[in-house]
């Protein structure tokens, strides 16, 4: 009986639950930057986050600190202030092929009925946090710069959504007319 209650006595009490985040997020990239100065070199971290609800609303964002931890927290905070509602169809598919350009990252998102997932790097995270089905991604560049890439999917889906990203885009192609933004 007493080992029981040693057991008991070690755990943490189950009434204190942790509140489950709204968003589910994932981190793309981790970057250590570096910036010289009179003394020496300053290091600092940069990371590239997603966050997305898996109901159609998701956000990129860029968070840089001295620490991780507080890269991690700004990047979630600049997600949610560039979130897009994506508007899906009822099988929380895209309602027509999709492609777009950021710098030097060009991808394609297609619908693509009873086929799942397809795609890869960083389109992947983005089209799964979204909480979308049925779509083949394509990163048709060479680039693997996967901060690009996910800019470059955030341009292409803010062209089908209600509220429009931040990002400045080069070329929105939309159901094969191209559309220039400046």
């Amino acid at each position: 009986m007493d080992k029981d209650n040693k057991k008991n006595n070690n755990r943490r009490s189950s009434s204190f639950d942790r509140p489950k985040p709204e968003f589910d997020q994932k981190i793309i990239d981790i970057r250590r930057v570096t910036r010289v100065v009179a003394g020496g070199r300053r290091f600092s971290f940069s990371v590239a986050l997603i966050a997305g609800d898996k109901k159609g609303a998701i956000g990129l964002g860029l968070g840089k600190a001295g620490d991780t931890a507080l890269a991690i927290n700004k990047a979630l905070r600049n997600a949610k202030k560039n979130m897009v509602k994506v508007n899906l169809t009822k099988t929380m598919s895209i309602p027509h092929e999709i492609s777009a350009k950021f710098s030097s990252s060009q991808i394609k998102l297609m619908p693509n009925k009873g086929r799942g997932l397809v795609a890869g790097s960083a389109v992947r995270d983005i089209i799964k946090l979204a909480g979308m089905k049925d779509i083949t991604g394509k990163i048709l560049s060479g680039s693997k710069n996967k901060l690009n890439n996910a800019k470059a999917v955030m341009l292409a889906l803010s062209s089908i959504s209600s509220k429009y990203v931040k990002i400045v885009p080069e070329t929105i192609v939309v159901a094969n007319k191209e559309i220039v933004k400046e």
